[in-house]
């Protein structure tokens, strides 16, 4: 992600953690770049269950004194809320650069259209497998947020496999056309001397 593109990053939440993967994000918008997180409830967080939804209940009696529903802190269930207020607290959010750059931010549970038909990256440096010792215990996001409150987890869920069934379908039409065209092309009868001309440039 070194280069900033025009079109945004699609990056799939699944098995990345939380903390990680936020500041990746961050810098990101702050730098220009639109990004989009998709699946954000697969996210993970290092620590048990247990200690996560402690931290979160402890969070839940921060309130403002005055007026709490009009002031804050709003302390929302969603996956894709948690993970915003995660990079929303490493980005200078008061000034108009940090606005500016969660303006460039999406979050989305699963993978809503038109983002299942995009190409989707992951960030290695944030993965679980690759930055968390084998054997420490961790949790997702999903259950976090589906304890204290969030009620869509089967929505989702069921919205997951049905999306799941189309894209398995529409990879073998693809699949089985990529090898009809080879097909044709092994088949046509080219003249030698153009065969020659471009093996010589590598399309043998």
């Amino acid at each position: 992600m070194a280069t900033i593109s025009s079109t945004p990053i699609v990056i799939d939440g699944k098995g990345h953690l939380l903390g990680r993967l936020a500041s990746i994000v961050a810098k990101q918008i702050l730098n220009g770049q639109k990004v989009v997180v998709v699946r954000s409830e697969l996210i993970n967080a290092s620590g048990s269950f247990f200690r996560a939804k402690l931290r979160y209940h402890d969070f839940l009696h921060k309130r403002h004194l005055v007026n709490p529903k009009k002031s804050g802190p709003f302390h929302h269930r969603a996956p894709s809320r948690i993970l915003y207020r995660t990079i929303r607290g490493m980005v200078p959010h008061k000034t108009a650069r940090g606005a500016a750059a969660l303006e460039r931010l999406k979050l989305f549970e699963g993978v809503p259209p038109p983002y299942d038909r995009k190409k989707k990256v992951v960030v290695p440096s944030a993965l679980r497998v690759l930055r968390l010792k084998p054997g420490r215990k961790y949790c997702t996001i999903k259950r976090l947020s589906h304890e204290v409150g969030w009620q869509y987890r089967d929505v989702v869920d069921r919205l997951e496999e049905k999306r799941k069934v189309k894209a398995a379908a529409f990879y073998e039409k693809k699949v089985a056309a990529a090898k009809a065209q080879a097909a044709v092309v092994k088949s046509a009868n080219v003249p030698a001397a153009v065969s020659e001309k471009l093996a010589a440039f590598g399309y043998a």
